[in-house]
């Protein structure tokens, strides 16, 4: 398998069988800091089709869909502020016309029921199949996005001066993108009962992982960062 500096489908996936390839679909989402109010996430899709699959004289691969989508998300609020498509690769000429659809993004708060909300807005004729899929991929990005920028404000700060929630209430809120998004996050888990109680969650396992191969002394690096 792949390593932290692998990047691209070979690096994610195991090796390849000594089969045919059929198909091949890379999704890749991207986040980048704009400012200290914003973030741009950008995602893109693409289908390939092996070499020779419509024409045996060409061996090499044929794209057949390739989109990218841009949000400019507001980090306070997680709402989208901009959102352009742009279809660098697609089967039909007709295709890129439902580009301008996608503005509708703008508004929207990628929280608790957004994936809804895409089905109803670019769902089936309503939208580009392969736009969509890559829209609710990126989707949980912007969660990793939040506790990433909340990590490299604290950085510096020593525990004790880091400010943390006092009740079960905010420490709720601060959790709310987190709260049911998988069956570790259950409402009614233990995760959610020690964050309840007044416990930090326990450090990411890659992190710790890390840590113990660098050498670190993992009790004292918890003491001073966690």
């Amino acid at each position: 398998m792949g390593t932290d500096s692998d990047t691209g489908a070979e690096g994610l996936l195991p090796p390849d069988p000594d089969l045919p390839r059929l198909h091949d679909r890379q999704y890749a989402v991207r986040a980048f800091r704009l400012s200290d109010e914003e973030f741009l996430v950008r995602g893109a899709v693409r289908d390939q089709l092996p070499g020779g699959l419509y024409d045996r004289s060409d061996a090499d691969p044929l794209t057949v869909h390739h989109m990218v989508i841009d949000l400019t998300i507001a980090f306070a609020t997680f709402e989208i502020r901009r959102a352009a498509v742009v279809f660098e690769s697609h089967p039909h000429p007709d295709c890129p016309r439902i580009a301008p659809h996608y503005e509708n993004l703008v508004g929207l708060s990628i929280a608790r029921g957004f994936t809804h909300k895409v089905r109803e807005l670019f769902g089936g004729p309503n939208g580009c199949s392969h736009t969509t899929a890559l829209l609710q991929a990126m989707a949980p990005t912007v969660v990793q996005i939040g506790w990433a920028d909340y990590m490299e404000h604290k950085r510096d700060q020593p525990v004790s001066l880091t400010p943390r929630p006092s009740t079960s209430a905010e420490r709720r809120v601060m959790l709310a993108y987190n709260i049911n998004s998988c069956h570790l996050w259950a409402e009614d888990g233990e995760l959610v009962a020690a964050v309840d109680r007044g416990e930090r969650a326990d450090p990411p396992e890659p992190l710790m992982r890390r840590l113990r191969e660098r050498g670190v002394d993992v009790d004292a690096w918890l003491a001073e960062h966690w």
